[in-house]
């Protein structure tokens, strides 16, 4: 009885693709973090990194200590849900040190949300901004009471 033979081709396909698994299972065992799988498919030493980094956004606590006035007034509007630093930007240093001032808004943070995106509900106000007002939308608009006009 004849002996069954691989052609050679086969033979070359077969010990490639061995070669790539084995080297993908080498290269895998050498380049996974030990702490890797800790917490499902993450490093369980990446909240200890993260934990690590100094805090920069202050929340709406820190706000409420000089500027409760202001959030009084935000919570009767639409933009209530919103934090300070969603338009004012990240104000950790001005609530550590007052003298630091906090970002000034520009229209580029209403557009941010504002913006015509059919991705959002129908009942979102949207603007395009080519044919809406092309000036600064504080002009017409007070952000921490959308529905009235200055």
């Amino acid at each position: 009885m004849r002996r069954f033979k691989l052609p050679p081709q086969i033979l070359r396909l077969v010990l490639l693709t061995l070669a790539i698994v084995g080297s993908y299972l080498i290269a895998r065992a050498f380049l996974t973090p030990a702490s890797f799988g800790e917490f499902g498919w993450y490093r369980g030493e990446a909240l200890v990194e993260l934990r690590s980094r100094p805090p920069v956004y202050a929340g709406k606590q820190a706000c409420d200590e000089c500027h409760s006035d202001q959030l009084q007034k935000l919570a009767k509007f639409e933009h209530q849900t919103l934090s300070c630093e969603a338009c004012h930007g990240v104000s950790r240093e001005h609530a550590d040190n007052p003298d630091v001032l906090p970002v000034k808004l520009t229209g580029s943070h209403c557009i941010r949300c504002h913006e015509a995106n059919p991705s959002r509900p129908k009942w979102f106000k949207q603007i395009v901004v080519r044919d809406h007002y092309s000036g600064k939308c504080t002009e017409c608009h007070v952000p921490h009471q959308p529905s009235q006009t200055p």
